[in-house]
């Protein structure tokens, strides 16, 4: 082959050797219960086993993991036990010890290193009783290790909700709708806060019979200070409520929110350059003191913190404010690409912030609730890096803020936690991806303010050396997973007793070390690791750097680098296959097997790369893609697992005969299918959004909607269950209502898509083009 795919390379960072840093973390949460599993999953699980191997077979080579999930990728739980600090770790490596590791009477050998290490005499009293010892009994634990500091401190879970008042009417109802679902969520023992924001800042004391506002005007120059800190406008111990005693008193408080007036904005606030009244949300002024009014007593105040950022438009005053007259008109006469140039952010504001944040243990959610350019790729960093979510709502008719406020705030959460993988000398880490912050003095360290069970993170890995995995030892790649966290953990009493159980000084900090160690196979040869391939791994690394490509060098960068990948797969696929054939010393596309007609596991890639480009993620501005709303699939997409992940970029269309009976589980997304399947009922599955579209042709008679307790209601109830946001539904009857929100899934047809755009290929045509594409690589 001519050259190496760049999305099949990766980095060649070197682990640093050395013990990780004794981080203090002493805050976490945890509720209810989840089925997501910690499913380490590769994108093929026989590693390429030498360099040739891994070049030749033009694939990604990585992993996938998410570390709080409540079980591993075989449905089983960890194995818990105690003394997690004195659990033995290589000398050399510093892996931790697990059940591929040999042991002696007075040693044992590090299965990832090779290095013996002996054994201390409480290790060997520990591993004499081996039905006891939980690193003995599985691959997979979680140890208690001892907390740090003062452990008589109770937790306190605090939450800090900015309500941005530069708004609406309906953004303040939504907002406040938001904030009454999440009190419901919140368990015993937390703090509450409120804090509006607009030319001034307003805390609320809502600890007494009335609630009670005071604000600090904030100022109009983008480098000034407040006049004086929120401490001395209120003491952080009246501010931060009681969510059991002051649940009445917060929901009054937020009756109160109103709008501030176009009057009150431009009398305080004053005007701008050449006249021009200032707007007056004075968002990056505000968070950034909160962080420090929070920040100020974390690990003494607080145990936790997290912080609701609800804005309805662009920051535009004061410290942090954006400008958003880069999203225009401007570019067609500048002759600027608005695919290269709005994806990077315009200010280092937010991502300094978040730095901060990170060290004072706050999370930052942004709820943006708009249609205006607010230019989230500036603000994103603030909410990824510390370990938080961004939400983007286009309208307040339609939005499920609420649903997800109370969905985030109701699954198990861990805080302040530290991910480290470590690999066996063969193979070492390339590119980590996710939404966590790197240590600035250990590599290959991230840093996790919030871990849900759902957050997942990727890494992509590169050969140490030449000479790979040696066919002559025994030796197989090993790949170990370290994550400390820390939850808030209920008594064991507490299902059984009555309210008056529920006071905070019943819940305790818990400091733990989960370890999951895997061992995987090496490939022989190429047909071996197409043989193992999982193409929903594949696409979630593939979507990780062809968001890195766009952020960097634009979305035509992306778009390319994604396109000239399956090329060079299927040729170097068909190069294995001793499929391509040339006839007269030639070669034509119709000696070219796009289809990887001969290896079921690569065959859904085609399909999902044609799907991806497809995706708002990568279509180009001038098609209609708003920028905030391509920054928000990069943070959505780049924190899901693969299957939902898989799921968000090619949806799935099944059919029905009735609502109580399938008739095809599976589709193609196209108008041929509606039209051959001969069924009156489709259902589409595209994560986000679920739809139930019932043909023009169906039976009068048969029930719209599908009736409650039917196979197909049952079906929905189930996804939407399983869903880490809430996807939207929505009854489509074909003849009679607006049917453009399904048409627009249908991608696999020529010129499908609401807008029209002529330079669309249907799914036969981009296979064509990949084709011709193959046979001009392979001259």
């Amino acid at each position: 082959m001519k050259r190496r795919s760049e999305i099949a390379g990766c980095g060649s960072v070197q682990i640093g050797g050395g013990d990780d840093s004794p981080y203090l973390i002493d805050s976490g949460g945890c509720k209810g219960d989840q089925s997501i599993r910690m499913a380490v999953r590769a994108t093929m699980t026989r590693f390429p086993g030498d360099p040739d191997a891994q070049e030749t077979c033009g694939l990604p080579w990585g992993v996938t993991l998410t570390p709080f999930a409540t079980k591993d990728e075989n449905g089983s739980p960890p194995v818990y036990g105690s003394d997690g600090h004195l659990l033995p770790r290589c000398e050399n490596c510093w892996a931790y010890y697990n059940t591929y590791c040999d042991q002696e009477q007075w040693a044992w050998i590090c299965a990832l290193c090779g290095t013996l290490n002996g054994l201390s005499s409480h290790s060997i009293a520990r591993h004499s009783l081996p039905d006891s010892c939980p690193e003995t009994l599985s691959s997979f634990i979680d140890l208690e290790l001892p907390l740090e500091g003062s452990e008589e401190m109770q937790p306190r879970p605090v939450y800090v909700a900015m309500v941005d008042i530069s708004s609406s009417e309906e953004f303040l109802e939504l907002t406040k709708s938001a904030l009454l679902a999440a009190l419901e969520a919140l368990g015993p023992g937390s703090l509450f806060g409120i804090a509006t924001f607009s030319h001034k800042i307003g805390l609320y004391d809502v600890q007494g019979a009335i609630p009670v506002v005071k604000n600090v005007f904030t100022p109009p120059d983008s480098d000034g200070n407040l006049a004086m800190d929120l401490e001395d406008v209120m003491p952080l111990f009246s501010f931060l409520a009681p969510v059991d005693t002051c649940k009445d008193g917060i929901a009054s408080a937020l009756e109160t929110l109103k709008p501030t007036t176009s009057w009150e904005r431009t009398t305080d606030a004053g005007q701008g350059l050449d006249g021009v009244f200032l707007g007056g949300r004075g968002f990056g002024v505000a968070i950034e003191a909160i962080v420090n009014y929070l920040g100020s007593e974390y690990g003494n105040t607080y145990a936790l913190a997290r912080v609701f950022a609800f804005l309805s438009g662009p920051p535009d005053y004061g410290p942090g404010q954006l400008d958003t007259r880069r999203y225009g008109e401007q570019y067609a006469s500048k002759g600027e690409d608005a695919d290269r140039a709005l994806l990077p952010e315009q200010t280092p504001f937010y991502k300094d912030l978040a730095a901060v944040a990170v060290q004072v243990g706050v999370c930052v959610d942004i709820f943006a609730v708009t249609n205006e350019y607010t230019d989230l790729a500036s603000l994103k960093f603030l909410s990824i890096e510390s370990g938080g979510s961004l939400f983007l709502y286009s309208n307040t008719d339609d939005s499920t803020l609420p649903q997800d406020m109370y969905r985030m705030l109701s699954r198990p959460y861990a805080f302040n936690c530290v991910l480290r993988l470590r690999t066996s000398t063969e193979f070492k880490l390339g590119h980590s991806y996710g939404h966590f912050f790197p240590d600035p003095q250990y590599e290959n360290v991230q840093h996790i303010i919030c871990c849900d069970s759902f957050a997942t993170y990727a890494y992509d890995f590169d050969l140490a050396n030449n000479t790979g995995f040696s066919r002559h030892t025994s030796e197989l790649p090993m790949l170990q997973i370290a994550f400390q966290y820390t939850v808030v953990v209920p008594p064991d009493e507490l299902s059984n007793s009555g309210p008056s159980s529920t006071s905070r000084e019943k819940y305790s900090l818990r400091r733990r070390l989960r370890i999951k160690t895997f061992q995987f196979g090496a490939a022989r040869s190429i047909n071996e690791i197409y043989d193992s391939v999982d193409p929903e791994v594949v696409l979630s690394i593939l979507v990780h750097k062809v968001i890195l490509a766009s952020s960097e060098k634009g979305v035509r960068e992306g778009r390319m680098l994604l396109h000239n990948w399956l090329v060079i797969l299927i040729a170097q696929y068909n190069d294995a296959y001793k499929i391509a054939q040339y006839e007269s010393g030639s070669l034509t596309t119709a000696n070219i097997d796009v289809a990887f007609s001969q290896c079921p596991q690569l065959q859904p890639l085609p399909q999902l790369v044609f799907a991806l480009l497809r995706n708002a993620l990568l279509r180009f501005h001038e098609e209609g893609v708003h920028p905030d709303y391509r920054i928000y699939l990069q943070c959505l997409f780049s924190a899901l697992e693969p299957s939902s992940l898989n799921r968000a970029i090619y949806p799935l269309l099944t059919s029905y005969s009735s609502p109580d009976k399938q008739a095809f589980p599976h589709h193609s997304l196209s108008r041929a299918a509606l039209m051959t399947s001969g069924s009156p009922i489709f259902f589409l599955d595209a994560f986000a959004s679920l739809i139930v579209f019932y043909s023009s042709t169906a039976d009068p008679a048969l029930p719209f909607p599908p009736p409650q307790n039917c196979l197909l209601r049952n079906t929905i109830n189930k996804l939407k269950q399983e869903r880490s946001i809430t996807p939207q539904l929505k009854f489509i009857r074909g003849g009679q209502d607006d049917a453009t929100a399904f048409e627009n899934y249908l991608i696999e047809e020529q010129y499908v898509g609401g807008n029209g755009f002529p330079s669309v290929l249907g799914f036969v045509s981009f296979l064509e083009e990949i084709s011709q594409g193959v046979v001009e690589y392979m001259k």
